[in-house]
């Protein structure tokens, strides 16, 4: 027999639908994300993202540098509520500089919904990021965007996307037209067809608030009123219904067959099918792999991993906020929390959930949502924070750098702020920040140029400190340990002084990263190789877990 006693946990948790919203620059991603709140209620007008330079600004877009150059650079978190479901909503960094930040932020959702610019198709970031997804088996909806523009034919799009991305295609909503001559959309499970009309920032389209609505695709009036752009419309749907596959939810909850949206963010079209469909068909959150167990997310006692950090999002206060995915259980505030890799205490007070750069004070979460911790240094990217079990959830990327720069203050006087500044950055995943062990002079590492120059731009913005960023001679690096993460006795104490000894060996190429990790520093490939070569018993590594070898013996020592 089942248990009769309702679980009110589980009942909160399938409420909840977490996601990302991906896409490759200029797709229209954060046009959409501001869109979907728009829709939701969470907003009542939108910022005009092609008026960027006025006053104002992509909702979910709230640091200076990005206002300026219209791209967003950091991920955003926002939370809304729609049809009885709580939707914890994440918009990404579409440029490929900041794939990092974008990774990580993967790794918090349940979810994502793919953007793809209608004339430009599947573009090479859309591509890396949908390996992620892809490696995580995370479910994807595709919206088709700017079909209000002259635009590639929907059938080459499908095909493409397949091909590309590896996915079969189920479409939902087929496109009448395009640019001048779009004429709406047909939805092809509710046998109707939505009237396109242009307009922005609101929601309500017609005097009862709706867009027209015309019931059944075989209505005379739809050939009337859209001729020969509806004839062929429907002649490709006939085609699409006689070669595509059902939709497959099994499929879909693998990551291996999307539903497709066509529509226009700018003008508010196409985003109520969106909405909806991400209620109904996105999962509430599931299990979550620790290093110990698996955490299912009804369980009673909290759970959550810190994936992301974000410094001066209230420039006023010169805060830090580590965003938290809740994993299981019921957070409250003030209840006491341990950090597992510190064993430190807290007791939040002040945690608060985002619509953007709004925030408001929050009592209480559940599996699935994302919660904002203000943080002083206590709380790292990665860490596990429970009500006392010793959990490390895994899965947090750490790239090796591909691009290196040294950097000084301009203005000695202003040392201080200068690592302050980069200490706080490299928390937040925004640089990578490394200390010599010889010599005195930083060294930042980034995926891409655009990172030096966002941080160079917010060392000066936010911490009132001018900095030099000059060339560096190194080209690679790689994280190095030596031994097992289960070693101990004798054979850690080995491990450990043959570490030190490689260290002190290589001292002049050698430094630590922000969680004092110790990374080698090459300038060629072939530099590298003779090094592993010469030191066998010492591992090189191009990607770091949070989830390291000092984590793993503390808990057994």
């Amino acid at each position: 027999m089942s248990d009769p006693t309702p679980n009110p946990l589980a009942s909160q948790v399938r409420r909840r639908r977490t996601f990302a919203i991906i896409s490759h620059p200029d797709a229209g991603k954060t046009t959409l994300t501001e869109k979907l709140l728009l829709f939701s209620g969470a907003i009542q007008i939108a910022g005009s993202v092609k008026a960027r330079k006025a006053t104002r600004h992509a909702t979910s877009d709230w640091m200076e540098i990005e206002k300026q150059r219209g791209i967003s650079v950091a991920s955003s978190v926002m939370q809304m509520e729609y049809r009885d479901c709580v939707i914890n909503l994440l918009d990404t960094p579409g440029h490929q500089d900041f794939s990092e930040d974008t990774y990580r932020v993967l790794t918090a959702v349940d979810a994502a919904l793919m953007v793809i610019d209608a004339a430009n198709g599947v573009e090479p970031q859309t591509r890396r990021l949908l390996q992620v997804c892809r490696a995580r088996n995370t479910p994807i909806l595709t919206f088709v965007n700017k079909m209000d523009r002259e635009v590639q034919d929907p059938l080459n799009l499908m095909d493409e996307i397949e091909r590309e991305l590896g996915m079969t295609v189920v479409p939902f909503t087929w496109p009448v037209g395009m640019g001048k001559m779009f004429g709406g959309v047909m939805d092809l499970r509710k046998n109707q067809m939505r009237v396109f009309r242009p307009g922005e920032d609101r929601a309500n389209r017609n005097d009862d608030g709706s867009d027209e609505i015309i019931d059944g695709l075989g209505n005379p009036l739809l050939a009337e009123r859209f001729g020969s752009y509806y004839d062929q419309a429907n002649s490709e749907v006939e085609l699409v219904r006689d070669a595509a596959p059902a939709f497959d939810e099994a499929q879909f909850l693998a990551g291996q067959m999307t539903p497709m949206f066509f529509g226009s963010a700018v003008n508010n079209f196409g985003v109520q099918e969106i909405l909806d469909s991400l209620v109904d068909l996105a999962p509430p959150p599931g299990d979550r792999p620790a290093l110990q167990r698996l955490v299912k997310p009804e369980e009673p006692r909290f759970s959550g991993v810190v994936f992301k950090i974000q410094a001066n999002m209230d420039p006023a206060h010169r805060d830090r906020i580590a965003f938290l995915r809740v994993a299981s259980g019921h957070f409250e505030r003030g209840m006491r929390l341990k950090v597992v890799r510190s064993g430190k205490e807290l007791r939040p007070n002040t945690v608060v959930s985002f619509l953007s750069q709004r925030r408001e004070l929050l009592d209480e979460a559940f599996a699935g949502d994302i919660i904002g911790i203000p943080n002083h240094g206590v709380l790292q990217l990665g860490d596990t924070l429970t009500e006392g079990e010793a959990l490390q959830f895994t899965g947090l990327p750490f790239f090796a750098p591909e691009m290196f720069r040294m950097v000084e203050v301009a203005d000695p006087l202003k040392t201080k702020q200068l690592k302050a500044g980069l200490t706080q950055l490299g928390e937040e995943g925004a640089i990578q920040v490394f200390r010599p062990v010889s010599g005195s002079v930083l060294m930042l590492g980034a995926v891409g140029q655009l990172q030096f120059e966002v941080v160079a731009h917010r060392l000066e913005h936010e911490y009132g400190c001018k900095a030099r960023i000059s060339p560096c001679r190194f080209s690679m690096a790689r994280w190095v340990t030596c031994g097992t993460a289960t070693g101990s006795g004798d054979g850690a104490a080995a491990d450990e002084r043959e570490l030190a000894r490689f260290i002190d060996g290589n001292s002049h190429r050698m430094a630590y990263d922000a969680v004092n990790a110790p990374t080698l520093l090459v300038e060629y490939a072939p530099e590298l190789r003779a090094i592993e070569a010469n030191w066998p018993k010492i591992k090189f590594h191009a990607l770091r877990e949070h989830a390291g070898l000092v984590f793993q013996k503390r808990l057994e020592g």
